[in-house]
């Protein structure tokens, strides 16, 4: 499971031992954000993955950077990973502060909760922000947060474990579903192969800089859906390249969708939505009021 520096017989594996890639895309871009990933396009395929975004924005200061407003969210989790820079938060509860690169945040919507924030002042900003869907035991359950230092985080070989588990290093969240998600480092000329777990059919990766064989090429900026199957997934680093990569069992779901919400069922989203209306009106008041 571990990075080996690959002779050159074993540089890329033999196509029918690793799983092919079925899909491939660079997303819609806004300036600095990329999604990668949607409920309208590759959600559908990779629930419980429904949203994916890439960020990636160069010298921009606090003036120019894109405000990233209170919104609200219901039925989802969000995990915000850095690796450049730093991003502000702020949230319904009155909360604020910064995260930095090598922090993580986990932010399970559930009912309904109002986030929001914006771009710090550094040289470059990327990271990434992942959606998953709940399932209907948590989708409607009590919003919370939390922030994770470097400290918290535990890695193994080049991989470090942002959900589920590899080798012997674990994830500080109690995932809500079968899930991995890996933020996995490769210096040029090294691979990673993983096994994924039983039951594990959604497979997929997506490249932040540098560029891998799988064994066909990907980019930076791009993202690969994996072939179902039982079969592992083979990485080989072109030159030195930073990506994520997750696993999981299939959402067995459908998905409900609003503008910031995906849910299991109408009912679901209709509850979710009523609420975040709820403490939108909350939040409004409160700021009249002040």
């Amino acid at each position: 499971m571990l990075a080996v520096h690959p002779s050159e017989s074993t540089a890329i594996p033999p196509v029918a031992s690793v799983r092919r890639i079925v899909h491939r895309t660079r997303g819609r871009s806004h300036g600095p954000i990329t999604r990668l990933v949607s409920p309208s396009d590759l959600g559908e395929r990779l629930k419980p993955f429904v949203f994916l975004d890439l960020i990636d924005a160069r010298d921009l200061s606090r003036s120019q950077a894109p405000a990233l407003g209170l919104h609200p969210h219901s039925g989802i989790a969000t995990l915000t990973w850095l690796l450049e820079g730093a991003v502000d938060y702020e949230d319904d509860q009155g909360r604020q502060g910064s995260i930095e690169a090598g922090w993580m945040e986990w932010m399970q919507a559930g009912s309904g909760a109002w986030h929001g924030g914006g771009f710090g002042d550094s040289d470059r900003l990327r990271g990434f922000q992942l959606w998953l869907a709940l399932p209907p035991a948590l989708e409607l359950g009590a919003p919370f947060s939390r922030y994770f230092s470097p400290g918290e985080i535990r890695s193994e070989g080049p991989v470090t474990v942002l959900l589920g588990a590899y080798g012997t290093a674990r994830s500080p969240i109690d995932a809500p579903a079968p899930i991995n998600y890996f933020s996995v480092k490769l210096a040029a000329g090294d691979s990673w192969r993983f096994q994924p777990p039983p039951g594990h059919d959604v497979a997929w990766a997506a490249v932040s800089v540098g560029s891998l064989r799988v064994p066909e090429a990907i980019g930076a900026g791009e993202l690969v859906v994996f072939e179902e199957g039982g079969q592992d997934v083979a990485f080989f680093a072109r030159e030195d390249t930073e990506f994520v990569f997750g696993t999981a069992a299939r959402h067995p779901h459908p998905l409900a969708t609003g503008y910031y919400s995906v849910h299991t069922s109408p009912q679901a989203l209709e509850a979710g939505e009523a609420r975040i209306r709820e403490l939108g009106e909350q939040i409004r008041v409160a700021g009249s009021a002040g």
